[in-house]
C-alpha cells in the first residue's frame, strides 16, 4: 500500500480524484491499493525552552543564552491536528511506501519530512509536485514522481530557518526584556528576525518625516499653440542649469528667466512621435496584494483580510488557496474559465453582466505555469452562493477577487501615446499625452481611485496631439515659473507598509547583502527583496500593535516612544533586514548540500551569545516612564482585561492590599476622577457621606454609595439626583 500525505484536505481530495476515486474514512481516503491522508499545516512544533529544562519557566539573565542543540519537536496545534497526526502515524505502520504530496516549496517539504523523521519512518519515499489541484494536473504529476531524497536540501533549509528564528527570538527577547525591566520597564521587548526590521522601517520613516526641512524648487510650464492644437509643455532641464539632486531647478531667477525667454515667442516642434500601446489587466491577487487593496479601499487590517479569505475558502468554498504569494495561474486552469465566470455571475449578480461579457477564449498573461510557485493566484472557484448571505467583509473581498479574474477575459486597454518636444526662445519643453482607443478591461476599474494598477505614465495628460508633426511652427502663448516645496517621505499607512515589505532590499546599505535579498525573490511577481511571507506578515504587524510598538494616527502608522527607545538600543543587524539576507545566503548553501543545518544553528548561536553578553555588560539604553499609584505610590502595571484585547492599569501592590485600578488610553493610565462626597446626604448605616456615581451600564444613570467603602457597603439608587433611602441595599 502506498500512503500519500498531503498538506491539506482539499489537496488530498484532488489526489484521490487523480487516482480514480476512493472512499472517505476517518482521516484518510481508501483508494484500493493507495491510501491518501492529509495534514493541517505543520503538525509538529519545536519544544519550548521550559520543555528542555523547567528552570527556563522563570526568566533569568544568568540562564542566557539558551541553546538546546540538538533540538526536538512535539505534536502541535489543536486536538483535531493531534488526532490527525495519530491517524498518519497509524497509516505509516501499514504502508509499504510513502508519497510526499506537500506544497513544492521549502516549508511544504519540511512539513511531511519532519513527520517521517518524528515517527522513525524508514519506508521508501517518492515526491509528487502539485501546484494545481485540477484532475489533469494531478494525473500529470502522478506520472512524473521523483525520489524524495532529491529535495532534502529544501527541508534542511526550512528547518534551519525555523530553529534559528526560535533561538534568535527567544534569547534576544528575554535578554532585552530583562535589561529593560531592570530600569523599571514593565512590558515585553520582543525581538524577531522579521518583526524587528519591520519596526525599524516605521521608526526610520517617521523620523525622516519629522526631520524634513522644506526646500524650494521651480517648475517652468509653457502653453503652446501649433496648427490649432493647444497643449502644455514642461521645461526640460539643460546642462549647467542650477538643479538639486533630483534634477529640479532651484534658482528662482533662472526659472523666471526661462519662462520669460519662451513666453510669446515662436515655437517649433522638434519631434512628435505617436506609438500604439497596450496595457494588460492587473494580475489575479496574491494574499499580500489583496491585503494591500483591502486596506486602501476598505481600511481592513491585514489579519482581518486573511481571516475573511479563510472563511471564503473553507466555509463557503468560493475561492482557491488563500495564502498564496503568487499572482499567476497554471495553464491547466484556463479551460475552467467558462464555469468559473458563470459561477461568479450566479454568486454576485452585480458582476453578472461583466462576467457574461468576458471571453473565455482570451488567454491573458496571467496564465503562465512557468511563473506559478507553490500555489497559483487567488481566484474564484466554480462553487456558487448567495452573496447576500455573506458578511459585508466577505462580500467586499469576494468581489475584488472576482473582478480581477473577470478582467483576465476582457480585451486589452489600448491607447496611443504621443511624445512631443517643442522649442521656444532657445529652450525645450516636453509633453506626453495618452489617448484611449479601446478601454478594454479598465471599464471594470473605472471607479477605483488610488489603484496603482491604473496608473499610467506619470505626468501624462489626456490631450489629443497626434496630429502634430516634426518641424511644424506655432507659438508659446504663455509660460510661468511655479514655486514648489519639497515634501518629506510620507508616513506609512497599512497599505504602503505592506507594499514596502515586498521590497525592503532597497533599504539595505551593504550592496552585497542587498543583492542577496533581491536574489531570494528572483522570478517572483510582486516580491523584490522582501521580508516575511504573505501568511505571516499580518500576524507580525498585529503583534507590533498589540505590544504597543506601533499605533495609528488617523490612517498613518507611527512608532511609540518606547519603540523608538528600543530601536535606538538595538544593533543595526537586528533593526535592518540584513539578517534575512545573510540567512538566505546560508540557506542556499544548505539547499545545495554545501553545509548542514547544525553548523548554521551553531554559528548563529555564536552571534546570539555575543549579543547577550553585550546586553549583560552594557544594559539597555532605554528611558522608562513610571506611573506611581496615587494611593500607595507603588508602580502601576498595564494589564489586559480577561478575555478581551483591552487594557487597564492596576497597582503592583495588589498583593499587599492596594486595590487601585484605572482605565488605559494609548498605553497610559487615565487617573480616576476623585469622588465628591456629599455633605448633605449621609449613609443610613454608618452616617458617613454618600458619593454619587455614574452607572457604567446605562448612560446618564447614577447610583449612590457610602464613602466608607469597603468597610461599609451600603448603596442606594438615584432618584432625580437624590439617594432613594427607601431602596437601600448592602452590596455583596
Amino acid at each position: 500500500m502506498r500512503l500519500f500525505i498531503a498538506e491539506k484536505p482539499d489537496l488530498a481530495k484532488a489526489i484521490v480524484q487523480g487516482l480514480g476515486g476512493g472512499s472517505r474514512k476517518d482521516g484518510y481516503y481508501d483508494c484500493g491499493e493507495d491510501y491518501v491522508t492529509w495534514c493541517f499545516g505543520h503538525m509538529l512544533q519545536l519544544l519550548d525552552p521550559e520543555d528542555y529544562d523547567e528552570r527556563y519557566k522563570n526568566w533569568c539573565m544568568d540562564d542566557l543564552p539558551m541553546s538546546h542543540i540538538p533540538w526536538r519537536k512535539k505534536p502541535g496545534g489543536d486536538d483535531r491536528s493531534q488526532d490527525q497526526l495519530k491517524t498518519i502515524t497509524g497509516l505509516l505502520k501499514k504502508a509499504a511506501s510513502v508519497v510526499h504530496a506537500d506544497d513544492p516549496d521549502e516549508e511544504g517539504q519540511l512539513l511531511v519530512d519532519e513527520i517521517l523523521e518524528y515517527t522513525g519512518c524508514r519506508l521508501p519515499v517518492k515526491r509528487i509536485l502539485i501546484n494545481n489541484n485540477t484532475t489533469a494536473a494531478v494525473r500529470k504529476a502522478l506520472a512524473a514522481m521523483r525520489d524524495n531524497a532529491e529535495f532534502a536540501g529544501l527541508s534542511a533549509a526550512a528547518e534551519a530557518r525555523s530553529v534559528g528564528d526560535q533561538l534568535y527570538g527567544y534569547n534576544l527577547t528575554r535578554a532585552y526584556t530583562l535589561a529593560a525591566r531592570s530600569k523599571g520597564y514593565q512590558g515585553l521587548m520582543s525581538v524577531g528576525r522579521v518583526q524587528t526590521p519591520i519596526l525599524g522601517l516605521v521608526v526610520r520613516r517617521t523620523r525622516a518625516f519629522n526631520a524634513h526641512t522644506k526646500a524650494c524648487y521651480y517648475n517652468v510650464t509653457g502653453q503652446f499653440d501649433v496648427q490649432g492644437v493647444t497643449f502644455p509643455g514642461r521645461y526640460q532641464v539643460a546642462e549647467n542649469d542650477p538643479v538639486d539632486e533630483k534634477g529640479r531647478l532651484v534658482d528662482e531667477r533662472h526659472a523666471k528667466g526661462v519662462a520669460e525667454a519662451a513666453r510669446d515667442r515662436p515655437a517649433r516642434i522638434v519631434s512628435a512621435v505617436t506609438r500604439s500601446k497596450e496595457q494588460h489587466p492587473p494580475l489575479p491577487y496574491s494574499l499580500l496584494k489583496l491585503q494591500t487593496d483591502a486596506s486602501r479601499k476598505y481600511g481592513f487590517k491585514p489579519d482581518q483580510t486573511k481571516d475573511i479569505t479563510q472563511a471564503l475558502r473553507e466555509r463557503h468554498k468560493l475561492i482557491t488557496y488563500n495564502r498564496s504569494d503568487c499572482e499567476y495561474l497554471s495553464d491547466e486552469l484556463h479551460p475552467e474559465a467558462p464555469a468559473v465566470l458563470a459561477a461568479i455571475g450566479k454568486t454576485a449578480p452585480v458582476l453578472a453582466p461583466a462576467a457574461q461579457r468576458g471571453d473565455p477564449a482570451i488567454r491573458s498573461r496571467a496564465f503562465n505555469s512557468a511563473k506559478v510557485s507553490a500555489h497559483h493566484g487567488i481566484i474564484p472557484t466554480e462553487t456558487t452562493a448567495d452573496l447576500a448571505n455573506l458578511s459585508d467583509g466577505e462580500q467586499k473581498i469576494y468581489l475584488l477577487i472576482a473582478r480581477a479574474y473577470i478582467a483576465q477575459f476582457w480585451p486589452q486597454h489600448l491607447y496611443d501615446q504621443t511624445d512631443v518636444v517643442v522649442e521656444a526662445g532657445g529652450h525645450r519643453f516636453a509633453l506626453r499625452a495618452n489617448i484611449t482607443t479601446q478601454p478594454g478591461w479598465r471599464v471594470l476599474y473605472k471607479n477605483d481611485a488610488g489603484n496603482d494598477d491604473l496608473d499610467g505614465d506619470e505626468g501624462a495628460v489626456a490631450i489629443d496631439v497626434r496630429s502634430l508633426q516634426d518641424g511644424q511652427a506655432g507659438s508659446c502663448t504663455g509660460a510661468v515659473a511655479e514655486k514648489q516645496e519639497t515634501k518629506p517621505p510620507p508616513l506609512y499607512t497599512m497599505a504602503t507598509l505592506l507594499s514596502d515589505l515586498t521590497r525592503v532590499a532597497k533599504y539595505i546599505r551593504d550592496e552585497r547583502l542587498r543583492k542577496l535579498l533581491l536574489e531570494k525573490d528572483k522570478g517572483k511577481e510582486g516580491e523584490h527583496g522582501g521580508i516575511g511571507t504573505p501568511a505571516t506578515r499580518d500576524s507580525i504587524i498585529a503583534t507590533l500593535f498589540d505590544r504597543l510598538y506601533l499605533i495609528e494616527q488617523g490612517k498613518n502608522i507611527v512608532p511609540t516612544k518606547t519603540a523608538e527607545d528600543f530601536y535606538d538600543a538595538l544593533p543595526d543587524q537586528a533593526k535592518f533586514p540584513d539578517m534575512t539576507a545573510l540567512w538566505h545566503e546560508q540557506q542556499k548553501a544548505i539547499q545545495a548540500g554545501e553545509r548542514d543545518t547544525l553548523s548554521f544553528v551553531t554559528e548563529l548561536m555564536g552571534y546570539v551569545a555575543g549579543e547577550v553578553d553585550r546586553v549583560k555588560e552594557q544594559g539597555l539604553a532605554i528611558q522608562v516612564d513610571l506611573h506611581p499609584c496615587p494611593t500607595c505610590t507603588k508602580p502601576l502595571l498595564r494589564l489586559r482585561k480577561k478575555g478581551t484585547q483591552d487594557f487597564f492599569w492596576g497597582c503592583s501592590g495588589f498583593g499587599g492590599g492596594c486595590k487601585y485600578a484605572c482605565e488605559d488610553k494609548a498605553g497610559k493610565p487615565v487617573p480616576k476622577t476623585a469622588l465628591e462626597v456629599s455633605a448633605q446626604h449621609k449613609c443610613g448605616a454608618c452616617e458617613r457621606g454618600l458619593a454619587r456615581r455614574p452607572n457604567p451600564k446605562k448612560k446618564g444613570a447614577f447610583w449612590w454609595s457610602c464613602s466608607g467603602y469597603p468597610e461599609c457597603k451600603q448603596t442606594y439608587p438615584d432618584r432625580k439626583g437624590q439617594p432613594d433611602y427607601s431602596k437601600a441595599k448592602t452590596a455583596a
